[in-house]
């Protein structure tokens, strides 16, 4: 399905789907490290890190949600936006993962 087939093309729907979308980045990015650090870091604070992905993505689901309440005329954007940046941060994080558990260099911290 289009994007622009869920909640029509109206300026209002952009609006609002870029909204939903930058809030699910704005949470996780608040709750976490970059993808990259997470990458770089992994064999030491996978677990920690991906607690806060999670702890984001509960949290951006709220807000999320409580946009498509406030905001019904626009609730098919609102949610498809926050949908889509949730699955993107999502795959970004365990990508950069398994990528560092998977790699021979060392991180950039030391304890």
């Amino acid at each position: 399905m289009a994007l622009a087939e869920v909640g029509g093309t109206g300026a209002g729907n952009g609006i609002a789907f870029l909204v939903s979308a930058g809030i699910v980045y704005e949470i996780i990015a608040a709750n976490c490290s970059s993808p990259q650090t997470t990458e770089l870091n992994a064999k030491q604070r996978s677990e920690t890190l991906m607690k806060w992905v999670h702890l984001g993505l509960a949290q951006s689901a709220v807000f999320v949600g409580a946009a498509a309440i406030f905001d019904p005329k626009h609730r098919a954007a609102i949610l498809a936006g926050g949908l889509l940046a949730a699955v993107s941060m999502y795959g970004l994080y365990s990508h950069a993962k398994d990528s560092g558990l998977a790699s021979t260099k060392p991180g950039t911290e030391s304890y």
